[in-house]
């Protein structure tokens, strides 16, 4: 995302927001959540009963229901804080950082439209972690506006102060200095083997599954827009075990009528629609997407299993719901934004019609 985008950040006032989910999510996955699996996910699931039984979302907090879960889960989920923070370090670097630099050093709190930044937001998110008693915390790529040492640092510092683990997938800046020589594959390599590497916890960059009381988290980097052979090949590994899933990207997957910024398995997404390559100083992007990608596309949102998507990279909160599917994408946790993700049991609270009092 272009940080000196006048439209940022674009955020609706809350009350605005509020009426705009409910409305859209009662159109849009209401129907779709009536049969939660498409053919193709009923035969992908061989019979076995769908997992997801049911979606909420007021604002920014999103609630997934499923059967057979030992106890709630709870994540904090957060992408796009693009913290810039440099030293001496940083300076053989600097014809290649100072674009992003230069941005987001303020924004507009997402809640109280106050003037702040995002290290302040970074802090105020991780008390977010703490307060809400959240089992994990998700960080969902673009952290960093390029890979700073410092700002590395100062973040590992408070990570590590959280008592709950954290998960990290990279976005397509954590790993970028404009203009360096190179492909995208081949810089995403290289600076999280020098730079990134801490932030994994040892888990593989490329994809990781992270367990809490069954439900299974699944990272899988797809900060170049595209999906490698054995990202899907551990998509199906994954799918396969028939435990519920969440997966977790930086781009957004393509829903349908969003833009190519919604790029990971868009049908659009190639070098024909691609406006940023010079502003950003990076190689143009591919004339289309490989069969991969589009496969891994396909057979996330056929997957019975997987009660929802959540990304970032838009920097505006958003919600889509395709094959009873929903994907939400966070807004900028440069200005504060982030996710509260709970996984609750399918069994709800409410009195059992039969124990219900008579009416008059």
């Amino acid at each position: 995302m272009n940080p000196k985008d006048p439209s940022f950040p674009d955020f609706l006032p809350r009350s605005s927001r509020r009426r705009w989910l409910r409305g859209a999510i009662s159109a849009a996955a209401a129907p779709a959540l009536l049969d939660m699996t498409t053919p193709a996910a009923r035969a992908a699931g061989e019979g076995a009963p769908p997992v997801r039984a049911g979606f909420s979302q007021d604002e920014n907090r999103v609630r997934l229901y499923t059967a057979g879960l030992s106890r709630p889960v709870k994540m904090i989920f957060a992408a796009d804080t693009h913290l810039s923070r440099d030293d001496a370090r940083g300076d053989a670097y600097r014809e290649f950082s100072a674009r992003m630099a230069g941005g987001y050093q303020r924004t507009k709190h997402f809640k109280s439209g106050k003037e702040t930044n995002p290290e302040v937001c970074f802090e105020e998110t991780l008390e977010v972690v703490r307060r809400e008693k959240a089992d994990f915390l998700v960080l969902g790529g673009d952290i960093f506006s390029f890979p700073s040492e410092a700002a590395i640092e100062w973040v590992m510092a408070r990570l590590g102060t959280l008592e709950v683990p954290w998960l990290y997938t990279a976005g397509n800046h954590d790993w970028h200095y404009e203009g360096m020589e190179g492909s995208s594959a081949a810089l995403r390599s290289k600076w999280i083997a020098e730079r990134l590497l801490p932030l994994y916890g040892g888990r593989d960059p490329m994809n990781a599954v992270f367990e809490m009381a069954g439900v299974k988290v699944l990272l899988i980097d797809n900060s170049t827009y595209e999906i490698s052979p054995e990202q899907l090949a551990f998509f199906r590994r994954e799918a396969a075990t028939g435990n519920p899933m969440i997966l977790c990207v930086h781009i957004p997957l393509h829903a349908p009528g969003r833009s190519v910024g919604f790029g990971c398995g868009h049908p659009e997404w190639g070098a024909a629609t691609d406006k940023n390559h010079r502003i950003e100083r990076r190689p143009i992007w591919p004339e289309r997407h490989s069969a991969v990608t589009m496969d891994f596309h396909r057979e996330v949102f056929a997957s019975p299993h997987l009660l929802g998507i959540f990304a970032g990279h838009i920097h505006r909160l958003s919600t889509d719901v395709l094959h009873g599917v929903p994907q939400v994408v966070a807004g900028a946790n440069a200005t504060g934004a982030h996710l509260v993700v709970e996984v609750l049991p399918r069994e709800t609270p409410e009195t059992p019609p039969s124990k219900q009092p008579p009416g008059d």
